[in-house]
């Protein structure tokens, strides 16, 4: 099990029981801080000194107060470790449940395991705690499922053809056009717009930008 942890978070409750939930593993050494600064500077010292942590626990959002941060948030501290310890292990605890960021978490910022802050979060963090030791990735269950269901989304040829055409760089209001010299129904402007929509809220994006990316990295264009 790891030897040497490093917890970020800045609330306090949830913080002793992240220690609580190392202890009950037999992980004796465990640093806490409450803010993103000061567990970079950790990190940093410790890397420095030869003694470098073998996992980093961190939430994604931390409240302002009267200490400016430098790092704003966890996904500016994942990335300013992963910069100086690319192999540091890294296991994010967070209210945050949208699919779209925490699937992104694991693809660019690549996180070991994502625990959601909900019931039984103390057992989840647990078996993401044994995966990473074992170099496995971890999801807890429901969001687990959540991604799985996201990932589940038919697309139709003509949201294949939109995508498509999006991709390419043809603007959204001229996507008609395109579809109707192709012989693609329907291909009215609000159909298209129902399609997209429909894809993002469903793949729980904000952008076309978002969905053209997401495609491409699946396949589907």
């Amino acid at each position: 099990m790891f030897k040497k942890v490093l917890i970020a978070e800045d609330h306090e409750i949830a913080n002793i029981s992240v220690q609580k939930t190392l202890q009950e593993l037999g992980i004796q050494t465990a640093k806490y801080v409450y803010y993103c600064d000061d567990a970079f500077t950790w990190v940093k010292n410790a890397q420095r000194d030869g003694e470098p942590y073998d996992l980093l626990i961190t939430d994604l959002t931390f409240e302002e107060d009267h200490n400016p941060q430098r790092l704003s948030g966890g996904l500016a501290l994942i990335q300013a470790v992963k910069e100086i310890q690319s192999q540091l292990k890294i296991i994010v605890l967070s209210a945050e449940s949208r699919t779209a960021v925490i699937d992104e978490l694991f693809k660019s910022r690549a996180i070991d395991g994502y625990v959601r802050k909900a019931r039984r979060d103390a057992q989840y963090l647990k078996e993401a705690l044994q995966a990473a030791h074992q170099d496995k990735l971890y999801q807890s269950p429901e969001i687990k499922q959540s991604i799985r269901e996201k990932n589940s989304h038919e697309f139709t040829t003509l949201d294949i053809h939109i995508i498509s055409l999006l991709a390419k760089g043809i603007l959204q209001k001229d996507i008609p056009q395109h579809l109707q010299q192709q012989q693609i129904k329907p291909s009215g402007l609000s159909s298209v717009e129902k399609r997209l929509n429909l894809m993002k809220e469903v793949l729980e994006f904000s952008k076309n930008e978002q969905l053209i990316a997401y495609s491409k990295d699946i396949g589907l264009i």
